[in-house]
């Protein structure tokens, strides 16, 4: 097990990566899990008043001090991923960006790119957006029907196929599952067994951007 916890907001702050402020979350965090140190430690969102020097310094004290093992960032653009990296002794291990069958935009906007350039962890958060690819309301009409041919001839829920497109990319994405129940946790586990062969992944992503691609 890898224990992964995050800070950088401090209502009514929006976000507060100050060295103060990230270190007390780390601090908190530790406090409330009951353990001696973090495996993964993120930023959660940029903090645009803080300098990426200061949280890098942070970062890396805790590190030295042995409360955190490895440092992750949250809704990072490459840009500001790479500012953080510049100020830091040791490689970012992992970037968290919100990325599903009805957000491809990691895809697009040089996300993924940057991962596989540098060796980062993609952890994408909101796998089945939100819910809404399970349920299917405020979803794509044409997403939810490849969805669904795609989940009718692999023999699973339309959920295991939308975790399944997160899986396909070769960052090797890890799905972050937005539950408390163990069953759904489990059998998360299918779209490990599911193979989507290119015309399928490249299907689900016109569908879902709603054009077909060039």
């Amino acid at each position: 097990m890898v224990l992964a916890t995050k800070g950088g907001i401090r209502p009514p702050i929006p976000y507060d990566s100050s060295a103060a402020g990230l270190r007390a979350a780390c601090e908190d965090s530790l406090r409330r899990l009951g353990v001696d140190v973090i495996d993964l430690y993120q930023v959660h969102r940029p903090d645009m008043l803080a300098h990426p020097a200061e949280v890098a310094a942070t970062l890396a004290a805790l590190r030295d001090e042995g409360k955190i093992r490895e440092v992750g960032v949250s809704n990072h653009t490459v840009a500001q991923v790479e500012a953080l990296q510049a100020h830091l002794p040791f490689p970012i291990a992992t970037t968290q960006p919100e990325f599903s069958a009805a957000e491809t935009g990691p895809m697009r906007d040089g996300t993924f790119d940057h991962a596989m350039q540098h060796g980062l962890m993609p952890m994408a958060w909101s796998p089945l957006a939100g819910g809404r690819l399970a349920t299917g309301v405020d979803a794509p009409a044409a997403l939810i029907e490849t969805l669904d041919e795609l989940a009718a001839r692999e023999g699973v829920e339309r959920s295991i196929m939308a975790l399944a497109f997160v899986l396909a990319h070769p960052s090797r994405p890890v799905c972050i599952i937005g539950t408390q129940t163990p069953a759904r946790i489990a059998g998360a586990l299918a779209a490990l067994d599911v193979t989507l062969d290119r015309n399928d992944v490249y299907d689900l992503i016109e569908a879902s951007e709603g054009r077909p691609l060039p």
